[in-house]
C-alpha cells in the first residue's frame, strides 16, 4: 500500500489483493502447484526473471498476503512466514549463520528457544553465549570477531523484563552484527522494533497474531536483503506455513489493534491487584510502576501487554512449587496451558513446562523460580479473573 495509513486500517487493508473474481476477503489457496501459460514462463518463473506461483511450499497468494499485511504492520521491507514460531527463529539463523559463527542471545528466552541454540544450534558448529537481558555492558562483553546475531526476546517470557532496544541495536551494529528481536508478547500493535533500531524481527503467530489458539505459525521480518537468505532456507528446508494457517492469520491480524488493547487492559488491572494480594511476593508486569524497566517499557511500548508473571508465598509448609501448584489446580475457569496469546486467559507453571527442558541453574540465572506462575489475560471480564484465583483472597 503506498499510503501512510494508520496501523488499525494496515491491519484489516493492507495485503489484500482480490483475484479476478473480485473477493473482499481474501481467498485461500489450498492447491500444492500451479500451472504455467508455456514452457518458457515456467522456466522463467524458477530463474527469478518473472515474478509469480510455483510451489506452495515457498509462493502460495494465501500466505503472500499474510507476510504483505504483516510487514505493512511492522514497517518491515518482507515477511518470511514459516510453520511455527521456533521455525521462524530456526530459519533465520540457518539462513543468515554459518558454522563457527557466533550469537549472543538473553538467557531469558522461551525455553525451547534456549534449547534450539544450546543444544542443536551448537552441534552444527554455532557458538552461543547467553547473557543477562538488561546487562548492556554484558552483552558488549560477549562479542567475538565471529559475533553474527544478537537475539533478544523483549518483553522477556515468562518475566516480562524489557532491553533497551535502541542500545542494544548501536552495539550490534558497532560489531557488525545484527540484532534480531522476538516480538511475539508485544506484536506491532504495542511495539515496533524496526523503528528503534532492530534488524530483524521475530513472530510467533501461533499467539496474538491468530488469537484464538487455533494455528501454527512463524514470521521473519527485516530488509530484502536480509531476507534473502532466510527465504532461501525456506524455499530448501520447507519449514513452510499452510495456505490455511496463513488465511486464519489474516483474519486474526484484522481484529488485533482491538484485541491488545483490551488483553493490556485486562492485564494492568489484574497485575495491580495481584500486587496487593498478602500470598503474592512479587509481580512481574512492564505496565507497573514497580517494574524495574517500567520507564523504558513506556518509552519502547505504547502499553504493558497481556501478559502477567507473579510469585507466590508458600504457606503451612508447603514449597514454592507446591503453592504454585495448588493455586493453579484451584482455578476453575482459566485454562492449564502453556500456550499464550489466546481470547482465553491461560496459567502456567514455566519452571515445570515452559522452562522445564532448562537446567535448574539455568532456570535460577534467568529468575524461573518454582514459585512464578504466568497468565496470559484472555478477553474476559477482570473481576472473574480475580475471583477464578480464589487462593489469593
Amino acid at each position: 500500500m503506498n499510503k501512510k495509513y494508520h496501523p488499525d486500517t494496515l491491519s484489516v487493508r493492507a495485503g489484500n489483493a482480490p483475484t479476478a473474481l473480485g473477493e473482499n476477503s481474501e481467498a485461500i489457496f489450498l492447491n500444492s502447484s500451479f500451472r504455467f501459460e508455456s514452457a518458457a514462463q515456467a522456466a522463467a518463473r524458477f530463474s527469478g526473471e518473472e515474478l509469480g506461483n510455483i510451489y506452495s511450499r515457498f509462493t502460495n497468494p494465501t500466505v503472500t498476503a499474510f507476510q504483505d499485511k504483516l510487514a505493512a504492520m511492522e514497517g518491515a521491507e518482507q515477511c518470511v512466514a514459516t510453520a511455527s514460531g521456533m521455525s521462524a527463529i530456526l530459519a533465520c539463523v540457518m539462513g543468515l549463520c554459518s558454522a563457527g559463527d557466533h550469537v549472543v542471545a538473553s538467557q531469558s528466552i522461551f525455553g525451547t528457544s534456549v534449547q534450539l541454540f544450546t543444544n542443536i544450534l551448537k552441534r552444527w558448529g554455532l557458538e552461543v553465549t547467553l547473557v543477562s537481558l538488561t546487562d548492556i555492558t554484558a552483552w558488549q562483553t560477549a562479542i567475538t570477531p565471529k559475533t553474527k546475531l544478537f537475539f533478544a526476546e523483549t518483553p522477556s517470557n515468562p518475566l516480562t523484563e524489557v532491553c533497551d532496544i535502541q542500545a542494544l541495536a548501536d552495539i550490534a551494529h558497532h560489531a557488525g552484527a545484527y540484532l534480531v528481536v522476538d516480538n511475539c508478547f508485544c506484536t506491532p500493535v504495542i511495539q515496533r522494533p524496526l523503528a528503534l533500531g532492530a534488524d530483524i524481527i521475530i513472530h510467533s503467530a501461533t499467539k496474538y497474531i491468530d488469537g484464538q489458539g487455533r494455528c501454527l505459525g512463524g514470521a521473519v521480518l527485516g530488509s530484502k536483503t536480509l531476507m534473502e537468505p532466510v527465504y532461501g532456507f525456506l524455499r530448501t528446508a520447507g519449514v513452510t506455513m499452510s495456505a490455511f494457517n496463513a488465511w486464519v492469520f489474516l483474519k486474526g491480524l484484522e481484529t488485533l489493534p482491538i484485541r491488545m488493547e483490551a488483553h493490556a487492559r485486562k492485564a494492568l488491572a489484574l497485575a495491580t491487584w495481584l500486587e496487593a494480594q498478602p500470598q503474592v511476593t512479587r509481580v512481574f508486569y512492564p505496565g507497573l510502576k514497580s517494574h524495574p524497566q517500567h520507564a523504558l517499557a513506556m518509552q519502547q511500548q505504547s502499553s504493558g501487554g497481556g501478559i502477567v508473571s507473579f510469585e507466590v508465598k508458600p504457606k503451612n509448609g508447603q514449597t514454592e512449587q507446591e503453592a504454585a501448584w495448588a493455586l493453579i489446580d484451584a482455578t476453575e475457569m482459566i485454562s492449564i496451558t502453556a500456550n499464550l496469546g489466546d481470547a482465553k486467559s491461560t496459567i502456567t507453571h514455566p519452571a515445570t513446562t515452559t522452562h522445564s527442558r532448562v537446567s535448574k541453574e539455568a532456570r535460577a540465572a534467568s529468575g524461573v523460580k518454582d514459585g512464578l506462575i504466568r497468565i496470559a489475560v484472555g478477553l474476559e471480564h477482570e473481576d472473574d479473573l480475580k475471583a477464578d484465583l480464589a487462593l489469593l483472597t
